[in-house]
């Protein structure tokens, strides 16, 4: 799995690439912890690239989520695989996290 983070001022944008499994999620985690620190409040993370996702990276999505709400932010996932959106859409996580 690769992950890309370009932050600039309070907006980054984060390309997943990969799969994001239970030995790929704390890299993923680990790039995303400034944006969740720090005073990021908009994020658009590009999945295009990302063909998998277990629990523990929707764990991951919930908790960047979760923070970017606290600060009065916003997060969207974009270019989502069929495969990887079904995976949201019967976790119900597609009602919680806004995909384009």
């Amino acid at each position: 799995m690769e992950v890309a983070v370009i932050q600039e001022n309070n907006k980054a944008s984060v390309k997943i690439s990969g799969r994001l499994d239970t030995t790929t999620t704390p890299q993923f985690q680990e790039a995303i912890k400034p944006l969740i620190d720090g005073e990021t409040t908009e994020i658009e993370i590009d999945c295009s690239g990302m063909d998998y996702t277990s629990s523990l990276g929707l764990r991951s999505f919930l908790l960047l989520q979760k923070s970017m709400s606290s600060k009065g932010g916003s997060m969207v996932l974009t270019g989502m695989q069929a495969k990887v959106r079904e995976v949201f859409d019967i976790t119900g996580f597609s009602s919680i996290i806004k995909i384009v």
